[in-house]
């Protein structure tokens, strides 16, 4: 999937992840060290909590974004539908998440994220990114992780 055009791509396919859990509307920019996700907030997103994006579903917008970083490598450059492999990801570790503001339904968040170091066992993939979400150009939650990734 790196490196190609991804304007019409089905996020859906290179996520574990479907409806309600998927977290990530689209993927706006991706290279080998970073991405950049945008996410639409539904009405019928079950991490709403008093017509808000919750805290729980800030951390999970921000693992799924952060882990397309890693997980773009599992796939072949011209496999746009992503049939080629299936991915599990597990968040090992929230080393830090600071929220500042809870987006409302119907609002647009954009979530940046970036590998900060990889670990390649032959086996599974022992990642850490941070990443940072923006509603309006204004940081809102900002977040660094710890991953395991591996195929399936």
């Amino acid at each position: 999937m790196k490196n190609s055009d991804i304007s019409n791509i089905d996020v859906s396919n290179f996520l574990p992840h479907r409806e309600p859990m998927l977290m990530v509307t689209s993927v706006l920019e991706i290279d080998d060290n970073s991405v950049t996700t945008l996410f639409l907030i539904s009405k019928d997103c079950i991490f709403l909590k008093d017509g808000k994006l919750s805290e729980t579903g800030l951390i999970e917008n921000a693992a799924q974004a952060a882990s397309a970083v890693v997980g773009q490598s599992f796939f072949e450059k011209d496999d746009l539908e992503g049939k080629g492999n299936k991915l599990v990801g597990y968040i090992s570790a929230i080393k830090k998440v600071e929220i500042f503001q809870l987006p409302n339904v119907g609002e647009t968040i954009i979530t940046k994220a970036k590998l900060l170091s990889r670990f390649d066992t032959g086996e599974v993939t022992l990642c850490s990114l941070e990443a940072e979400t923006y509603l309006d150009e204004n940081l809102i939650v900002s977040s660094t992780m710890n991953f395991l990734i591996h195929e399936v």
